[in-house]
């Protein structure tokens, strides 16, 4: 499993600042930020797989819902945000 308990705590304690913390918006960006780029050294080695593609472009629509809501909330976290997860925008 590419996606361990011990990874998903790593994540919350280093965005959400606490490991408990797994619903600071923060957190879950960075969670779907790491399972799309799982997915897409996926697709890259298995080109035809439909489902895996439609499931990266609803977490690749999700993580955006994030980005816009969090941009217009509080710019200055967004901005923080990208630079960490080398996001473009």
């Amino acid at each position: 499993m590419y996606l361990t308990s011990e990874k998903k705590a790593e994540l919350f304690t280093k965005f959400g600042k606490d490991a408990k913390n797994t619903g600071s918006i923060e957190s879950q960006i960075a969670l779907f930020t790491f399972r799309i780029n799982h997915l897409t050294e996926h697709l890259q080695k298995n080109r035809k797989d439909f489902g895996t593609e439609r499931a990266l472009n609803a977490l690749v629509g999700k993580r955006r819902r994030m980005l816009d809501y969090l941009m217009a909330k509080d710019i200055e976290r967004y901005r923080a945000i990208l630079k960490e997860l080398n996001l473009r925008k």
